[in-house]
């Protein structure tokens, strides 16, 4: 069979699955494009090419497939970059896929000619530059492995606009169906672990981004139950057990519950699973470490002892790991330990006030009128995200979308976008701040184009709200560049964007909005005014011992 190049990616991209791509056309991608016209793949058309790449995220996290995104080479394929290293930091599989200036024309700075697989090196699990269209056919259905096999990532195939226009003879290389791979931790070091587990005095369970990109959460929830140890989570592993599980701490690190951070600091032994012990979630890294025994689960063998130095390596999948951990492991007398633990559960329990308009009240909020309901929960990255982290309700893998390992300001509103393509049949609700979402607040008009129903909630302190506390805290209140000169109007932006916008300043205004946006059935913005002087507590301050909290008063 004879066709272009641009009809052979086309033809790739179907035999691999995709239904939607995202994406933004330009000069040397119009073959492509062009290729698309007739092809049986929705594309949405995003504001900008960020907007693309991070809806292409949203929908790879929320659909556990692989998400594809476009654009033309230059200036095109340069703003997919902050996307790419936000996937790649949180192990999300994406196949980027850049038009280039013909192949005669490369190295020459000919007209937004880029070398973006050398910008790319750094931020993609594996990028390729076509230079023979032959190869087209075994180059994408290798991108699409890639990106998909062992830890994932995004990968980038570059296209000289040549090779898109080339015929080439073409022939299916589709990627044979891939077994589970094996575990690779050996019989040895699971009898080893399950030793350390048996004589630990005071265990804990920490349950990182890789239990949920590897689906394991069903095997970490038998390992966690049949021990009846204490369980926290990473920012990325939110979900992994639902909320209001028993045994669920909630979250550790930075802005961890204090329970959770207790746990893990006067820890005897921490079976850590899909975790990269980021600075975040540990504190100081010396600190951290002290007194404790280490197994770490990962499928990723250069994330074992890369931060934390681990005394029992499981390397492999998760799933296969957990299992034959759970089928040999049995805790030892912990019984006194989970009734400490219990004591600072209860001393630290949340209480939330509705005296005004506040972030942990809205979070509470929203996980009343979603309860029960198909919802999956987005945010932007700030002081939301960790009170969104801190105090909504996550009961379900895959249903947590947030740009940890990179933080990337303007993530949320397209990644929720791309989530809600991926899950028609759930409610995407998005939590943002005024800041991050200034920067990719365009994409509502994507929202309105494709009647994506997706709920934004803007939480408008008038400030960048870490930066500010972070200057409160640590720079003695030197506002430097934080304090938001003019305010912004979130809901006449949406308004203007083809969607509806409320204003909420009382909680019962907040209420009746979130009430009538979810009614609606349409995408909404909610902008719900709270303090600029309210921060998120509790915290520990860079470099400090997990039990060492910033005193606010």
């Amino acid at each position: 069979m004879q066709l272009t190049g641009a009809e052979a990616v086309v033809r790739c991209l179907v035999e691999e699955g995709v239904d939607t791509v995202f994406g933004y056309p330009g000069g040397q991608i119009m073959p492509l494009y062009d290729a698309l016209y007739d092809a049986p793949l929705r594309h949405i058309l995003t504001v900008h090419e960020q907007g693309a790449v991070h809806a292409a995220d949203g929908y790879a996290r929320a659909s556990g497939r692989v998400g594809v995104c476009i654009a033309t080479s230059g200036p095109g394929a340069t703003n997919l970059v902050t996307g790419l290293a936000a996937a790649h930091l949180d192990s999300v599989p994406l196949v980027a896929i850049t038009g280039q200036v013909p192949t005669a024309m490369l190295g020459r700075d000919s007209f937004q000619e880029v070398d973006i697989t050398g910008v790319t090196m750094s931020v993609t699990k594996h990028n390729f530059l076509v230079k023979d269209a032959a190869r087209l056919p075994e180059i994408m259905h290798a991108a699409f492995r890639i990106a998909r096999s062992g830890r994932p990532g995004p990968v980038l195939v570059d296209l000289p606009r040549d090779i898109q226009q080339a015929t080439l003879a073409f022939s299916s290389a589709a990627s044979p169906p891939q077994a589970a791979a094996g575990r690779r931790g050996t019989d040895e070091a699971i009898g080893r672990a399950a030793a350390a587990i048996k004589e630990a005095c005071r265990p804990v369970l920490v349950l990182g981004g890789g239990v949920i990109r590897g689906r394991a959460a069903a095997e970490a929830r038998l390992l966690a139950e049949k021990l009846g140890l204490p369980v926290v989570s990473t920012l990325m592993g939110l979900g992994a057990l639902p909320s209001d599980h028993p045994q669920l701490l909630g979250l550790t690190g930075m802005h961890g519950h204090i329970a959770a951070n207790r746990a893990v600091h006067e820890a005897d032994l921490v079976i850590a699973a899909g975790s990269r012990f980021s600075d975040r979630v540990t504190g100081d890294p010396k600190r951290y470490p002290a007194g404790k025994t280490f197994i770490h689960l990962d499928i990723d063998r250069s994330e074992v002892g890369k931060n934390i130095a681990s005394h029992i390596a499981l390397v492999g999948e998760l799933g296969p790991l957990l299992t034959a951990l759970a089928a040999q492991a049995a805790a030892g007398d912990i019984a006194a330990w989970n009734a400490t633990v219990a004591e600072w559960r209860a001393e630290s329990r949340l209480a939330y006030s509705a005296d005004r308009l506040n972030a942990p009240w809205i979070m509470r909020e929203i996980s009343r009128h979603t309860a029960g309901q198909p919802a999956i929960f987005a945010t932007d990255v700030g002081q939301h995200q960790m009170w969104a982290a801190q105090h909504l309700a996550i009961d379900t893998p895959g249903t947590w979308l947030t740009s940890g390992g990179l933080g990337a300001m303007g993530f949320g509103l397209p990644a929720a976008l791309g989530a809600q393509v991926a899950a028609p049949g759930s409610r995407v609700v998005l939590v943002a701040g005024d800041g991050g979402f200034k920067m990719t607040a365009m994409e509502l008009y994507t929202a309105a184009a494709y009647n994506l129903p997706v709920i934004a909630v803007v939480l408008d302190n008038r400030c960048l709200g870490m930066v500010r506390q972070w200057q409160q805290l640590f720079y003695r209140e030197r506002y430097s560049a934080s304090l938001v000169p003019r305010k912004f109007d979130f809901a006449a932006l949406a308004q203007v964007c083809g969607v509806a916008g409320w204003q909420a300043a009382t909680p019962a205004e907040f209420t009746a909005a979130f009430a009538a946006a979810w009614a609606a059935g349409g995408p909404a913005v909610i902008v719900a005014d709270i303090g600029t002087k309210d921060i998120v507590t509790p915290m520990i301050a860079p470099g400090a011992a997990l039990n060492e909290f910033v005193s606010v008063e």
